[in-house]
């Protein structure tokens, strides 16, 4: 399940999209193409196998909302995989990278069908989703394969993961009036979720099994959990400990350059850390309550004694909070996320969404210079992760930085140059103007 977060400032998630409405059909940014990203294979996995055997069976057994999983369950290969509603214009090319890479990095086979699919994509309007789960941007539920069919079995026990023996039918909902990113975000995420491990870890830095939802395309570790998860040394109803016992050899064997890899801390993500960002960045959360959660979670980072991506992710959200009424104190929470992010081995998503915050910040302050040089050394690790939300942000906050310098021309140039990027990542054209509006306000706050 992709959690809805709460957005503050200038987050380098898609916003929100409006729905599209007919004078949005008429306005000429909708007749710029968005950004096409290739299917490019995720970086390998850093740490060490003994590591990723752990991660694997804390991602199939040991959710971290406390319910435990008796057995591993998984299809059948081949797994048909269709599309079906109001299918967004960008869905179907993103889909085809997507099984594209999985059988590529998997070894999955995958084809799409019309109908009639084990794998079910229904597209469905934003808010019937909210009405169904408030806290899901999207999610996938077993045993149906459309909407009507979840609304009718709603409560009862066919719709229990852990009631499995065998994954036979699954459907993913997934928002029709949203960003092609968001689209493409859920699509790597639940299609994962529906095909392999279910959980979400808040220690993994390097997996879109996480709630954080920095990463976004599927990394090089969530193609070998999937790769493990439908090996033949698995099999439908396995238990814990028989899993256990076949990792080392099975690791040994599909990640021969994990055997001396290094890694950082296993350890479990308490439950009050797990509670206290759903508090800070929940949808429903009052205001007031944000920033004490926020600052819980580092309190709790910093007595675990984490330098890894939960000390980062705990100093990101602070800053963000702290953004909007204490400028300086934002800047030091969004300095010391870099330097956490910066020493993880596969961090350059979260480097690139906390220098992305920190060139805001300098362009407010007066300083379009370094505002133009973070943005330099962060847009390649935005582009790598193909977040066109991020790269357009970033670009757009360049422009101003140029446009305050008197670079007019340089300015207006990237600022077209961002559109396709801008129109992947925020979709309508209210969108893209309200990030732009957005970041020139920036620079005009300086100027008052």
């Amino acid at each position: 399940m992709r959690r809805v977060i709460a957005l503050v400032l200038l987050t380098a998630c898609a916003a929100t999209p409006q729905a599209v409405t007919k004078s949005d059909t008429a306005d000429a940014l909708t007749l710029v193409p968005t950004i096409v990203f290739p299917a490019t294979p995720g970086l390998p996995p850093q740490r060490s196998n003994a590591q990723m055997a752990q991660d694997f069976l804390d991602l199939e057994f040991h959710m971290e909302s406390g319910l435990a999983l008796p057995i591993l369950t998984r299809f059948d290969l081949p797994v048909t995989v269709a599309l079906t509603g109001a299918i967004p214009a960008t869905a179907a090319t993103d889909l085809h990278v997507l099984l594209s890479r999985l059988h590529t990095e998997a070894g999955l086979d995958l084809t799409p069908v019309a109908a009639n699919a084990a794998i079910t994509l229904n597209f469905v309007p934003r808010a019937t989703l909210r009405r169904i789960e408030p806290s899901a941007a999207c999610f996938v539920i077993p045993n149906v394969s459309s909407l009507a069919e979840y609304r009718a079995k709603r409560g009862s026990a066919d719709l229990d993961w852990e009631a499995l023996t065998q994954r036979r039918r699954a459907a993913i909902f997934l928002p029709a009036d949203a960003s092609p990113q968001e689209v493409r975000d859920c699509l790597h995420e639940e299609l994962a979720q529906a095909l392999g491990p279910l959980n979400d870890l808040y220690r993994l830095p390097d997996s879109v099994f996480n709630d954080d939802n920095f990463q976004s395309v599927l990394t090089g570790f969530d193609m070998l959990m999937l790769r493990l998860h439908y090996s033949p040394d698995l099999a439908n109803g396995m238990t814990e400990p028989q899993v256990a016992a076949r990792l080392p050899a099975l690791l040994a064997r599909l990640n021969p350059a994990g055997e001396a890899g290094s890694g950082w801390p296993a350890a479990a993500t308490p439950r009050p850390y797990i509670d206290a960002v759903a508090t800070a960045l929940g949808p429903d959360t009052a205001a007031a309550a944000r920033l004490p959660a926020a600052s819980q979670m580092l309190i709790i980072a910093l007595a675990q004694g984490w330098q890894d991506n939960r000390s980062g992710f705990a100093s990101f959200v602070l800053g963000r909070l702290q953004a909007p009424h204490d400028p300086a104190a934002a800047l030091q929470s969004y300095t010391s996320a870099a330097r956490i992010f910066a020493s993880l081995p596969d961090g350059g998503v979260h480097l690139s969404h906390a220098k992305m915050q920190l060139a805001a910040i300098a362009l407010a302050s007066g300083h379009p210079e370094t505002a133009i040089t973070l943005v330099d050394q962060t847009l390649p690790l935005a582009s790598r992760a193909q977040n066109a939300a991020l790269m357009a942000t970033l670009m757009l906050i360049k422009s101003q930085s140029l446009l305050t310098l008197g670079r007019t021309a340089e300015a207006q140039a990237l600022r077209l140059d961002s559109l396709p990027a801008a129109r992947y990542g925020f979709g309508i054209a209210p969108e893209i103007r309200a990030r732009a509006a957005d970041i020139a306000a920036l620079a005009l706050h300086r100027r008052n």
